[in-house]
């Protein structure tokens, strides 16, 4: 592949290696003219890559490869074309975080180098050209083929693996990504880990944190006898009180109040029930009398009393 600029002048060695820094050595770093003329390099590179491989969009670019972490080695042959150089084609590989099958179907997660896109110029095929430039990759990387992973590869590069590689058996993945037997046993752990199985869901709860957290608020803004007791002493409110668990987790019972927490320190100046109330008014115009039981719906009540205050007057039962 012939461009109208002198190839050799803007890349200097046989194969170059890109980045996004699009600088192809020292001599292209910072002159925006050569940085143009890779870029259009890049860019006819990818087009002429996608043809080939009928795809409907370039996964090639320059701006593609500024705005990755990838690297690109281009080859080009700097006899050809009265002198003025050729490119011959390019290989793309870069990191990936893939998740992949081993052969008993464990989930593996592994980050290996990719092959992104590979390509050579048809005319200039079948000449050795792919073979030299994906072996100038391995050594520059210190890497075994089998230890890669290739995105989406064609028939032809299929093929160019088993040829010169021997790479014929692979692991099928419910991905583009092809890998072949071999990867998975010549890796460390450090390079693969397993993905673990996710958790079974545990057991619902009746009530969450939350949840409990908000009926206990409720109760204490709940007007008696529905609030929870301030005190843990439940001899005499107990008898005229309803249930306390109402809206309550069945498995925890309501905190009780500390000492601390009533004004002054003092339990006695906690809140009372209007029951207490009226036993301390009677007890204070009848001293010696004992209270009315609680009204219920059927009260039952002993026949004889020693002295008994319903209206405010005290009479003997005998008198």
């Amino acid at each position: 592949m012939d461009f109208s600029f002198d190839i050799n002048q803007v890349f200097s060695e046989r194969v170059s290696i890109l980045d996004q820094t699009l600088a192809a050595g020292r001599k292209s770093a910072g002159t925006p003219h050569l940085q143009a003329h890779i870029a259009t390099v890049i860019d006819e590179l990818g087009r002429a890559s996608a043809k080939a491989q009928q795809l409907p969009a370039s996964i090639t670019s320059a701006s593609k490869l500024q705005s990755q972490r990838h690297q690109l080695y281009l080859l080009k042959d700097g006899e050809s074309n009265g002198g003025r150089g050729v490119v011959v084609g390019f290989l793309k590989v870069g990191y990936k975080k893939l998740f992949l099958l081993d052969r008993q179907g464990v989930h593996i997660e592994a980050e290996p180098l990719c092959v992104l896109d590979f390509y050579i110029a048809e005319n200039l095929q079948r000449h050795g050209y792919g073979l030299e430039l994906f072996d100038f990759m391995l050594q520059q990387k210190n890497l075994e083929p089998v230890l890669m992973a290739y995105d989406r590869p064609s028939p032809k590069f299929l093929s160019f693996l088993a040829k010169h590689f021997f790479l014929t058996q692979s692991v099928p993945q419910a991905n583009n990504f092809v890998v072949f037997e071999g990867f998975f046993l010549n890796r460390s752990v450090a390079q693969l880990r397993k993905v673990p199985l996710r958790k079974p869901d545990g057991e619902i709860k009746p009530y969450s944190l939350m949840e409990r957290e908000v009926v206990l608020q409720e109760q204490r803004a709940r007007p008696w006898p529905f609030a929870p007791p301030h005190s843990p002493q439940q001899s005499v409110s107990s008898q005229c009180s309803h249930s306390l668990s109402v809206g309550s987790s069945p498995s925890r019972a309501p905190p009780r109040a500390s000492p601390s927490s009533f004004p002054g320190g003092n339990r006695d100046q906690s809140p009372q029930s209007p029951f207490i109330e009226r036993c301390r008014a009677r007890r204070s115009r009848c001293p010696g009398s004992p209270c009315p039981p609680p009204e219920s719906p059927s009260p039952v009540f002993p026949r004889s009393s020693p002295t008994r205050c319903w209206s405010g007057s005290c009479s003997a039962s005998g008198s």
